[in-house]
């Protein structure tokens, strides 16, 4: 881990040399690899080398659709299939925060309870330097996310083997509510046709991230 630490914080100084300029990195991966461990632990070891606020984060998951409108398109059984998200807000934002450097952006993020987005739960401050994103499709071919290779200074995919992925799913299923059999059939219904979407983008992506690179948990 310290390896990728160091680089985000070269990443973090890098854009700090450029006076107000921020630089975005991506991370990409099936569902379960661990792209958000990764993103939150980044963060604070940026925040720890070079103060508070130097790095923010942003899950594309707050970009989720919310029930009432996943309901509305008959999706809700599909949730967190691509076109399950504001895949255009979340290309915004990115953008926004690429250029909106003098006050403060505020980003949504997913609550695993209430199993709908939530608002504005993270800041990108004007302090901030790095925004350190990571989501399913960072890294897809398909419009709009083929965008964000335009706008992160780089992309990482976060890479785990699939039976650790699908036991971390089943595990995430049952903290939020249902049973082994329903949480293994939401995985091999959604997760996993997803995972195989998302592994085809694996070779858009300027780096490789394995299991063993990554913190616990």
């Amino acid at each position: 881990m310290p390896d990728l630490v160091a680089d985000a914080v070269a990443l973090a100084r890098e854009a700090a040399a450029g006076g107000t300029r921020r630089a975005v990195l991506g991370l990409a991966g099936a569902p379960g690899a661990g792209k958000s461990t990764l993103a939150r632990h980044l963060v604070a070891g940026v925040d720890r080398a070079l103060g508070p606020d130097t790095a923010g984060y942003l899950p594309m998951d707050g970009f989720h659709l919310s029930n009432a409108q996943l309901d509305r398109l008959g999706r809700r059984d599909r949730k967190g299939a691509p076109d399950t998200f504001d895949a255009h807000g979340y290309v915004a934002l990115v953008r926004r925060l690429l250029t909106e450097t003098d006050h403060p952006v505020y980003v949504p993020d997913y609550d695993r309870r209430l199993h709908e987005p939530v608002a504005a739960r993270h800041v990108v401050t004007p302090r901030t330097r790095l925004v350190v994103t990571e989501g399913n499709y960072l890294a897809g071919d398909e419009e709009p996310w083929a965008r964000l290779r335009g706008l992160f200074t780089q992309l990482w995919y976060v890479e785990a083997d699939d039976e650790v992925r699908e036991r971390r799913l089943r595990e995430r299923q049952r903290a939020g509510g249902l049973d082994e059999e329903a949480a293994r059939a939401w995985v091999e219904r959604s997760d996993r046709p997803n995972g195989e979407l998302v592994k085809r983008s694996r070779n858009n992506c300027t780096r490789v991230v394995r299991p063993a690179d990554l913190p616990p948990g």
